[in-house]
């Protein structure tokens, strides 16, 4: 249950965006800018949110993107069943095709009681939790200092 490249990128821009006044689209070049990502890479990423009804987009001189009324108590584990798929949490932590209760792999045991406790964490937080957190200054986005996210 490693996050994706692409999940990460999605998780730390819908904070941004969540930090974001509601209703003001911010534009794909400044979230990429301020996150110190690829802003191609990051573009398909939040279309694909748009598409998955997360995120809406405007085109034009005042564009952007900004979360859809409501999804700012989206969880953690909403977002990641978006950009992961909805079977992410299932899969082996050794990577092998098949690992359950009955065809367990070594580690499985052992990863299931830690998986539980990692899905209800990610369940119980939301993108305004976070948002909140990061506008506090309790913790940061990427390598900016708190105040570079205002």
């Amino acid at each position: 249950m490693v996050l994706s490249r692409t999940s990460q990128y999605a998780i730390q821009a819908l904070i941004y965006i969540a930090t974001q006044p509601a209703g003001e689209p911010v534009l794909n070049r400044d979230i990429a800018a301020r996150l110190n990502v690829p802003s191609a890479y990051l573009a398909k990423i939040l279309q694909n949110l748009c598409k998955q009804g997360l995120l809406d987009s405007f085109r034009g001189r005042l564009g952007g993107f900004c979360l859809r009324e409501g999804m700012h108590k989206t969880s953690l584990m909403q977002a990641l069943a978006l950009t992961e798929g909805p079977d992410f949490t299932k899969s082996c932590i050794l990577g092998l095709k098949e690992c359950s209760d009955e065809t367990a792999c070594p580690m499985h045991f052992k990863w299931l009681p830690v998986k539980k406790k990692i899905i209800a964490l990610l369940e119980g937080m939301t993108l305004e939790d976070l948002a909140k957190a990061v506008q506090t200054g309790k913790y940061r986005l990427a390598d900016l200092p708190t105040g570079a996210l205002a």
